[in-house]
């Protein structure tokens, strides 16, 4: 076992740091505020230099007080100024590491290490902060421990294939140019900036005598553009209304290109011997690694109007998660040619002509039209009594819609099994299609509600590790069969040589 270590000594700065940013607001609130007289500047400034002095003494002291021990057989990481916490994480059920760098972080040559467990959220592991080099080091010692392991584990049982070396930077399989970046945030149309103004205005009360929750201000400000807007000519209003729009277009284009040039900047993917590395990002850049023998499942989804250009984006189900507890996206913004090679290169197959696809059961497809658009039938009732005449004509007009969005629908509720695979598809304003090998599923679930069990169909929950599958609607006896299929696959899988590189390679 090596001795302990501590991460490095620019983590004092950027604790400091974070400290002076928590005080930023409140300073300014005082310095704008009736607090302090005419003294309330030295105020403020006080609360801020007190907060960076404190802030960087608790840096420095839980600085100290942190270390990460690299064990023989897991990593152990000691933390804690008051109560004192030590965590171990035995290599073989770390999924996989993470290098995380943020803007400032970055700016420092700093990067986050996180160790993906496969538990979700705050039970993973993670170090902030480690030099580049400290972290890529660390990154590429966790997994060659980690291999070693699961090799001994296989080779316990039976003879063990020989981990492959590193090669290289590996083969690029996927790579955003910043033409194709562009075209890409032009389809993440986005008004979140109003979210951000609208966030913004709650320190505005605070900085200024301005009451933004004052409502008879704003009626006020309503009634005066309103009559100035009446002046003008219908032509001129016409024009405002149109320029006004256009405006609100032009900032949802300029948003999403914004986001997305700040998220995927520099996307790229590869594959090496040991799995597949994406790094992305403007200001936070992370630089994830996925082992091919973690990938359990593909996702292909698109967006409504990606999808009638035919663009796509691809995903991996692993037992770690992405940001915001999402499978990890490999290619955001793809043609089906340029995903097919990605899913060949984690053992994947897409479907093909002679792929056996079948339809959700036609008893659900009319219990669907007939709940959905029965209610809004039953709604023109009173309407048609109490309203005035031709009003019941609006819900009626809905049951239509919904009676026939519900039999286009149907159309796109496809399900298919073939020898190794499985595969789900829905949406049909936006399809997405999940694609699991049947050895890497766990589970097999058949669910039926009263009104499926007296009309003969189910839905199907596969148990998939990182993430979920249905299938909706199954006819009852096809159901059943799917579950007798996948269910041979489970007893014949040794699960204890699947997840290693060895059991994988075999």
């Amino acid at each position: 076992m090596s001795e302990p270590q501590r991460t490095a000594p620019l983590s004092v700065v950027l604790g400091g740091l974070g400290a002076i940013r928590s005080a930023i607001f409140p300073a300014i609130a005082i310095a704008f505020s009736g607090i302090g007289g005419g003294g309330r500047l030295w105020i403020a400034l006080g609360v801020g230099l007190a907060s960076a002095v404190i802030g960087f003494a608790f840096s420095y002291v839980g600085w100290r007080r942190t270390t990460y021990t690299i064990g023989a057989a897991d990593i152990r990481v000691e933390s804690g100024i008051f109560s004192r916490s030590a965590r171990s994480v035995p290599y073989e059920r770390i999924q996989d590491v993470s290098l995380e760098a943020k803007p400032i972080p970055r700016l420092l040559g700093l990067v986050a290490v996180k160790f993906e467990t496969g538990a979700g959220g705050g039970d993973d592991l993670a170090l902030e902060y480690l030099t580049a080099a400290q972290g890529e080091e660390l990154r590429q010692v966790v997994r060659e421990r980690r291999d070693e392991e699961a090799v001994a584990v296989a080779a316990s049982g039976s003879e063990a294939a020989p981990i492959a070396p590193v090669e290289g930077e590996g083969e690029v399989l996927y790579a955003l140019t910043p033409a194709r970046l562009v075209t890409f945030g032009l389809f993440e149309f986005s008004l979140a900036v109003f979210a951000v103004l609208g966030g913004a205005l709650q320190y505005l009360d605070n900085v200024s005598s301005i009451d933004v929750w004052d409502a008879d201000l704003w009626w006020g400000w309503l009634k005066e553009t309103g009559s100035t807007a009446a002046s003008l000519g219908p032509y001129a209003q016409a024009a405002g209304a149109l320029a006004g729009l256009f405006g609100l277009v032009v900032i949802g284009f300029a948003t999403g290109v914004v986001r997305t040039v700040i998220r995927d900047w520099g996307f790229t993917l590869t594959r090496s011997a040991r799995g597949f590395r994406r790094q992305r990002g403007l200001l936070t850049r992370t630089d994830v690694v996925m082992p091919a023998h973690r990938v359990q499942a593909l996702v292909i989804g698109t967006g409504v109007l990606r999808y009638r250009f035919g663009w796509h984006g691809l995903s991996f189900v692993s037992l770690a998660q992405d940001a915001k507890d999402e499978s990890h996206i490999v290619a955001p913004f793809a043609r089906m040619e340029e995903i097919a090679p990605i899913a060949s290169a984690a053992g994947f197959r897409l479907p093909g002509d002679a792929t056996p696809w079948h339809r959700a059961s036609p008893r659900q497809r009319t219990d669907s039209l007939v709940l959905g658009a029965g209610l809004f039938v039953l709604a023109a009732i009173p309407v048609a009594l109490f309203a005035p005449p031709g009003v019941f004509l609006i819900p009626l007009g809905i049951a239509v819609f919904v009676a026939g969005a519900s039999l286009y629908a149907w159309e796109f509720r496809r399900h298919a099994i073939d020898d190794s695979q499985i595969y789900a598809s829905h949406g049909f304003l936006s399809p997405t299609r999940t694609i699991a090998t049947r050895l890497k599923l766990h589970s097999v679930e058949i669910a039926q509600s009263p009104l499926a069990r007296w009309r003969g169909y189910a839905t199907l929950h596969l148990g998939l590790a990182g993430g979920t599958m249905a299938m909706r609607g199954v006819p009852l006896a096809e159901a059943r069969a799917i579950r007798a299929a996948v269910l041979e696959t489970i007893s014949a899988t040794d699960y204890s040589r699947l997840d290693s590189p060895a059991g994988a390679a075999t």
